[in-house]
């Protein structure tokens, strides 16, 4: 393999990992504003468990999703980009965890930051997985 195609190879991997990373993240946030705009979600005071509850199921729908996009764009080892993402957000989730743990007023239950550390990587696997099981399907096929 040239030089040159293993650059392209790389891109290739970063733009998938960079693809699957915003559908999931700007999924999230746009269903969080059109909540937001619906005034099912409230703007500056804190919302009731069944409201993060909602936000929870919706974020593991688009985890799943956005492995799913990392992994169908990826060039090559397609769960490896899926779990990248998961292992990626594990760190950010974690971060924003302790980051709002003690905040004054509470930003909302404790359990929804844990609970988005807890679903990254389940919901990277699957989208892996899912897209393994297309690729095992297609090639069934032919």
């Amino acid at each position: 393999m040239t030089a040159a195609s293993e650059g392209r190879r790389g891109l290739r991997r970063a733009g998938a990992l960079f693809a699957g990373l915003l559908v999931g993240v700007a999924r999230s946030l746009g269903t969080d504003e059109v909540l937001h705009l619906l005034k099912l979600y409230p703007r500056g005071e804190s919302m009731s468990d069944a409201l993060f509850v909602l936000a929870t199921a919706y974020r593991t729908v688009y985890s799943v999703l956005g492995s799913y996009v990392a992994a169908r764009l990826a060039p090559d080892r397609p769960m490896w980009h899926a779990m990248i993402l998961g292992y990626a957000g594990v760190v950010v989730s974690g971060i924003g965890a302790a980051a709002t743990w003690n905040h004054q007023p509470s930003l909302g239950p404790h359990w929804y930051p844990l609970a988005l550390v807890a679903i990254c990587l389940p919901c990277s696997w699957l989208g892996g997985r899912i897209r393994e099981m297309r690729m095992q399907r297609l090639a069934a096929q032919t």
